[in-house]
């Protein structure tokens, strides 16, 4: 149980630190599909 904990912690830790890197990848994959979409709906 103790492992688990601790495992559990390290992981809150490294989503903690690394959130903004995976938001502006999550910002920039959303942008460019949204211009896909838009390229698309437009020509």
């Amino acid at each position: 149980m103790q492992t688990m904990n601790a495992g559990y912690q390290s992981l809150s830790l490294l989503v903690q630190l690394n959130w903004d890197r995976l938001f502006f990848a999550a910002a920039i994959i959303g942008a460019l599909f949204g211009a896909a979409a838009l390229g698309s709906a437009i020509g």
